[in-house]
């Protein structure tokens, strides 16, 4: 799938919002992703997570099992191990720690990718990255649908993407005077309770 046709779908779904908006890090952004805009349209979404799949084969290889941090990587993980045909878990939080919960586990020698939805500062990652390897099985790689580090993020193992951006986001004592001028919004949700 083409660069451009990643960003027409999200664009299309209304999911490329403009504003100033406090990302899960922290920072702030003139741009949000609101993926969930994607996530609520079926054929949108496969149509990302079978091109995201094709990547993942061409980089990887085969692959035995999809592990995604929840909340906003389990629509994407799913998606992408169904083109893949292999399962699909997730890491949830548990005490503040990404971990297997439900019964999931990594079987021995299983060739493993974590699949996310959108890597920014890449700390979901990681920590998804961190709660893989406390289990047997081979970890090959990470896969997102958009680095909107642009490459810069580092997830601790090979990334791939379908889509690099380079939006620009600030520490809140570092914004532009543009941005400072608009109300902030947080429409992510790592803190909700």
């Amino acid at each position: 799938m083409e660069e451009t046709a990643v960003l027409d779908e999200f664009r299309a779904s209304e999911a490329l919002l403009e504003g100033h908006f406090i990302l899960s890090s922290g920072r702030h952004s003139p741009i949000f992703l609101q993926k969930m805009r994607v996530f609520q349209h079926p054929d949108r979404t496969e149509r990302l997570c079978r091109a995201l799949a094709a990547a993942i084969r061409e980089k990887f290889g085969t692959v035995d099992l999809v592990v995604s941090p929840a909340m906003g990587g389990i629509i994407p993980g799913y998606e992408t191990a169904r083109a893949l045909r292999c399962p699909a878990v997730f890491v949830e939080r548990e005490n503040g720690e990404f971990r297997l919960r439900r019964g999931f586990r990594i079987p021995t020698g299983a060739r493993v990718v974590m699949v996310e939805d959108i890597v920014t500062t890449g700390l979901s990652s990681r920590e998804c990255i961190a709660a893989i390897r406390r289990h047997p099985g081979e970890l090959l790689g990470a896969a997102c649908l958009i680095d909107r580090s642009n490459g810069k993020a580092d997830v601790g193992v090979p990334l791939v993407s379908l889509l690099r951006l380079d939006v620009p986001d600030y520490a809140a004592d570092e914004l532009p005077p543009e941005l400072a001028a608009i109300p902030p919004e947080k429409p992510g949700s790592r803190d909700l309770k």
